[in-house]
């Protein structure tokens, strides 16, 4: 089983604040730094980096040399990545605060000139049981999540940005929805977790959910199943890729055969260590940093 993620390829332009800008405030920033970046190259590099075969497929401009070299330098397969002339790569402005938190304005550039065609062209490399994935940051997807799933590819979807994806019927393709509270209610109408999982689960019977929820930790559901888990205790500097992070090690722990126990465990360690440094891509740890972490589980979720 190996991983095709479609997905986005971003450069983070992030700025460290005081706090986040209110309308109609001008404010200064202690610091910038440039990242390599975008949630589909960032679930990408962390599936890889937690030990599965993953390939990244999408769009970049001439400027986006960087990601590609980011996610080689992963392990991440590059081959299916292809540049657009005369549109620039996609882009972030990311705000991060004293207390680590953020907000992010992205402008999609190459990821918006995905086609039918090229969808077509990434899948005919995957067959039936491998895993395809995708966000909601390039155009096409609906036509993506269809075609995937006739393939036989289980389809995972991390829908965010929610947009207007949470009334498309393009959701009925997705076997995993991979989400948190925002995009759950956006979806459900529910802002409870356990009644955000009854709702998905009624509307798509077949489906899986993994529910993130911050500092409440994580579920997990599926027909006559639930699972809950916490978090770890670690010093958050910037959660830009934490949600990143734990859908890479999600769709690895699958990939590799694993409990929804230890995935649960081993994903919610990864993003704790991602929270606790600087940046997306480059916060994502590997597996043998997950497995050695000396972290301690301060709620059960």
């Amino acid at each position: 089983m190996k991983i095709l993620n479609i997905g986005s390829l971003n450069i983070d332009h992030v700025y460290r604040v005081d706090h986040v800008v209110a309308p109609g405030e001008t404010l200064s920033s202690t610091e910038l730094n440039l990242f390599c970046g975008g949630k589909g190259l960032n679930q990408s590099i962390a599936a890889a980096r937690a030990g599965t075969q993953v390939w990244h497929a999408g769009k970049i401009g001439n400027d986006g040399a960087m990601l590609v070299s980011s996610l080689r330098e992963c392990g991440v397969h590059t081959d299916l990545i292809q540049v657009s002339d005369g549109i620039p790569t996609g882009h972030a402005i990311i705000q991060v605060d004293r207390h680590g938190q953020n907000c992010i304005i992205v402008h999609g550039g190459a990821n918006t000139s995905i086609t039918p065609e090229d969808i077509d062209g990434f899948l005919s490399h995957f067959s039936a049981g491998d895993i395809f994935l995708t966000q909601n940051e390039i155009s096409s997807l609906p036509y993506a999540l269809e075609q995937a799933k006739k393939k036989g590819m289980l389809v995972a979807l991390n829908p965010s940005p929610i947009g207007d994806l949470a009334s498309s019927p393009a959701l009925d393709w997705v076997d995993i929805f991979i989400l948190n509270e925002v995009e759950g209610l956006q979806i459900t109408g529910e802002s409870n977790p356990q009644e955000i999982c009854t709702a998905l689960l009624r509307r798509y019977p077949r489906c899986k959910v993994m529910l993130t929820l911050g500092k409440s930790g994580c579920l997990y559901a599926e027909e006559g199943r639930r699972t809950s888990h916490g978090i770890y205790d670690t010093a958050a500097v910037d959660t830009t890729a934490a949600g990143d992070t734990f859908v890479g090690y999600f769709l690895s722990g699958l990939c590799l055969g694993n409990s929804i126990e230890d995935i649960l465990t081993t994903a919610s360690k990864a993003s704790a260590i991602a929270v606790s440094r600087a940046g997306a891509s480059v916060s994502i740890p590997d597996r043998q940093e997950v497995a050695s972490a000396d972290i301690h589980l301060i709620s059960r979720g």
